[in-house]
């Protein structure tokens, strides 16, 4: 079977190109169609169907550029009700692409609408399925994202469905099936997500949690909500967008593509509420950069960041840029729905120093020097994920999560202290929304736990609740 997985790791997403016989289908693609649309090119095939395993929440889907540029058809699952026209599938309806079988399964439980497709190849042998979000290599999908949509829709109920679906409709099939998620390692749409991104279904079942054989749907649930974390904001935002539409990613691209002097960079910060986001790496950030800009790197985890951090897709952006990476920024952008975007610097930082406008630095050290000054006294400050700082962190050290810091803003110091993280890109962040919103008494550990490790500070490990 001729089945190809396209695996964008920034959001830690699979899209799938599926092609027989001149015809090709394309599951859960991203904003971005052009790749799609050369590959069918590269096999001389149409592009017959769009499969949408479900409404997402993580990223914009490409489903209806795609479809317009294609002339596909997109298909949901059952009970799905978007407001573009779309083929809503019946439960186990099957689709021919050449000479292949695409057979829909309704799998409520991520969402009621989340549906995976079982691939057949010309002889009738089942031989993969896409899972979406229903099922991940190590993991299931969070139960917690379609909750607004009713009052009694709680997360419990969700994760009842999921476990009936996974019993009832995935389980049963063949183990030598072959799995194909939505996502892996790093998404946020589960919690225990292998690095791997496919498997077989038979190893999942001995290897998952969620799968386990003697599993109670009492137990599934408490083991599925145990540690589930709140989701980003972005999410519901997503939804929406996936349901109601948006607007082309072409007209996105001619829109956000402007190049602006500082003056005009300057005045449309002021008369448009904008926020500044500086996308350039973190050490040229720590050197200068434009008071109350955020940092969020392109190098790094861009667009989930974006979207845990920017509490609004429809936020007035304007961009601080590296040369030449214009398209990519508003791209990645889009991605999670972030369309607003107003222009970007010209020159980039030395076009603002040359204007004569205000520059402002982060105070930064190297994790020699930090563990030169480190004493019992010393306050420090840890912008790692709970499990990160349990595993090890620095003896005394707090924990505020880069995630939820807009929340936690009341948790900072009053005193000065220092901010690491893993590697130095995410205590950056943090450093920058602090500074934006006056907090100044603190300094940034260069290389974050990584450098400081290296630098012989001792480090401890922690079993008691974050944050203390």
């Amino acid at each position: 079977m001729k089945i190809e997985q396209i695996y964008t790791g920034c959001l830690a997403q699979a899209a799938y190109y599926l092609e027989s016989e001149g015809e090709a289908a394309i599951f859960d693609p991203l904003r971005e169609v052009q790749p799609y649309l050369d590959r069918a090119v590269k096999d001389g095939a149409t592009i017959k169907y769009i499969f949408e395993t479900h409404f997402h929440a993580d990223f914009v889907s490409g489903h209806l550029d795609l479809a317009q540029k294609s002339g596909g058809t997109i298909v949901y699952g059952p009970t799905a009700q978007p407001k573009f026209e779309a083929l809503i599938a019946a439960d186990e309806q099957e689709f021919k692409v050449g000479a292949y079988t695409i057979k829909a399964l309704h799998t409520p439980g991520h969402t009621l609408e989340s549906t995976c497709y079982l691939l057949s190849d010309e002889t009738g042998t089942m031989k993969g399925i896409i899972t979406g979000d229903t099922l991940f290599i190590g993991d299931v999908g969070r139960p917690d994202l379609a909750q607004a949509l009713s009052d009694d829709l709680t997360q419990e109920k969700l994760a009842g469905l999921l476990y009936d679906s996974l019993r009832n409709r995935i389980m049963p099939l063949p183990d030598d099936l072959i799995v194909y998620p939505s996502h892996g390692a790093g998404s946020a749409c589960g919690k225990n997500m292998s690095k791997e991104t496919t498997d077989t279904l038979g190893n999942q079942k001995k290897t998952n949690y969620a799968l386990r054989a003697d599993m109670t749907k009492a137990e599934f649930i408490a083991e599925l909500l145990d540690g589930l974390g709140a989701p980003p904001a972005y999410f519901p935002q997503n939804v929406r967008l996936n349901i109601e539409g948006y607007d082309s990613l072409d007209e996105v691209l001619r829109s956000g593509k402007k190049a602006l002097s500082a003056e005009a960079f300057r005045h449309l910060a002021e008369q448009q509420e904008a926020l500044l986001l500086d996308v350039r790496h973190e050490n040229d950030f720590v050197a200068g950069h434009i008071p109350g800009s955020i940092f969020i790197g392109i190098q790094g985890g861009f667009a989930p960041w974006v979207g845990a951090l920017v509490r609004d897709v429809r936020q007035p952006l304007l961009l601080i840029i590296p040369e030449g990476r214009e398209e990519e920024t508003l791209t990645r952008l889009s991605r999670v729905g972030f369309d607003h975007v107003l222009g970007y610097l010209e020159g980039g930082i030395h076009a603002w120093k040359s204007a004569g406008y205000e520059t402002d630095t982060m105070d930064s050290v190297s994790p020699d020097a930090f563990a030169a000054v480190l004493a019992p006294d010393v306050v420090v400050v840890d912008a790692r994920k709970p499990g990160e700082f349990e595993a090890e962190h620095v003896e005394g050290a707090r924990n505020l999560p880069l995630d939820n810091i807009n929340e936690r803003l009341s948790d900072i110091p009053d005193m000065p202290f220092y901010l690491h993280c893993a590697g130095g890109y995410r205590s950056v962040i943090m450093g920058s929304i602090l500074k934006a919103r006056g907090i100044h008494h603190f300094t940034n550990v260069e290389k974050g736990i990584s450098g400081i490790r290296q630098a012989g500070v001792p480090l401890t490990a922690f079993t008691c609740s974050s944050g203390n």
